[in-house]
């Protein structure tokens, strides 16, 4: 097993500066250093060595419920993580074109499946970044194995201040990892760190400003993960403050509710599934992907 190296509150970024900066940090990344053991993403990453930390979109195949009982749960993972790959694949669609000189940037990387499904369709170099040091071990073994060392990097770094050059990154993306931090902060370093013209996608669930408010729903869900799920308004202010034009915006909301159907009957819930569903259903939650251009 992995293990997260003990000096983690020590340890520094390339700009001299704490990767950890304040407690909510420190508590996020105990929480991921920690919970290293959890079937939703190591079952499901066994399958093909594609581990990811997000949820997935579109109708799964429900031939899977029947057949052998013995083997139910066997295949219902294997289509949670069909649908969470189908899901990678159209955020970085949205990425695209990307040629094998560039470079890009994986914003709260988690064990990096992702990361490497971009190297293989782009040809470029990717990095990673997460404040879990457990995950960028584990990111950069799964790369080492797989032969993408030289191109696929995860880094110890927090994705507010990375140290990473400025204008060095052709695309960005972050994957459900914006609830973690103040959107305007983490703007203005992607603001640096884009080249003129370079793209920046995410991916994220926010709440419905129409409702007035988090609902109970996504209280739970915040609580969950440790999270801080932002309104949807807040990601256009803050990508608008800082040179971030969005291009497109896609609700996903309809195509993920039946991944988290299907995860529903899997050995893998957790109990989080009913807030989620709950949310999506009555509108106060919603499942975005923005795609942005630096200006």
């Amino acid at each position: 097993m992995t293990t997260a190296p003990t000096n983690s509150k020590a340890a520094t970024a390339p700009t001299g500066r704490p990767v950890l900066r304040t407690d909510y940090q420190k508590a996020v990344a105990t929480y991921w250093n920690t919970n290293q053991d959890d079937p939703v993403n190591l079952r499901l990453g066994e399958i093909d060595d594609l581990y990811h930390h997000h949820y997935g979109i579109g109708d799964y195949d429900a031939s899977v419920l029947e057949g052998p009982a013995e083997t139910r749960d066997e295949r219902i993972i294997a289509e949670m993580h069909r649908l969470e790959t189908a899901q990678a694949d159209v955020l970085l669609d949205y990425l695209a074109p990307v040629a094998p000189s560039c470079r890009l940037l994986d914003a709260g990387s988690g064990r990096g499946g992702t990361s490497i499904m971009a190297h293989r369709r782009f040809g470029c170099r990717v990095d990673g970044v997460s404040i879990s040091e457990y995950q960028v071990n584990f990111a950069n073994e799964q790369s080492a194995r797989q032969g993408h060392a030289d191109s696929v990097r995860f880094h110890f770094a927090n994705m507010l201040d990375t140290g990473l050059d400025s204008g060095s990154m052709r695309g960005i993306w972050t994957n459900e990892t914006t609830m973690y931090v103040d959107l305007f902060e983490l703007y203005g370093e992607f603001s640096r760190l884009l080249e003129y013209g370079g793209r920046y996608v995410c991916i994220t669930g926010c709440y419905n400003d129409v409702t007035g408010g988090r609902s109970k729903a996504v209280s739970q869900i915040d609580e969950h993960y440790t999270c801080n799920i932002h309104p949807r308004s807040q990601y256009f202010k803050a990508l608008t403050a800082n040179n971030l034009v969005p291009i497109n915006v896609v609700d996903l909301t309809e195509l993920t509710i039946p991944y988290w159907e299907l995860r529903a009957k899997s050995s893998v819930a957790t109990g989080i599934e009913q807030p989620f569903l709950k949310a999506y259903r009555e509108g106060s939650f919603h499942y975005l992907l923005i795609a942005a251009d630096r200006i």
